[in-house]
């Protein structure tokens, strides 16, 4: 299945292994940022209709 790297195989493949890991880590960070901005907009919304009644 994998194709001969020759003598890189060991860059190539921790090249490919960070760079799952960094996309993993943005995709991670993206995901707890935007729970937190929604939570943090929801307070505000409810703030908001507690005052206008």
């Amino acid at each position: 299945m994998m194709p001969d790297l020759g003598k890189y195989a060991a860059e190539v493949v921790s090249a490919y292994a960070v760079s799952l890991g960094l996309l993993i880590g943005l995709v991670a960070l993206s995901l707890r940022r935007s729970a937190r901005l929604r939570d943090a907009l929801r307070q505000v919304e409810d703030r908001q209709r507690k005052t206008n009644g």
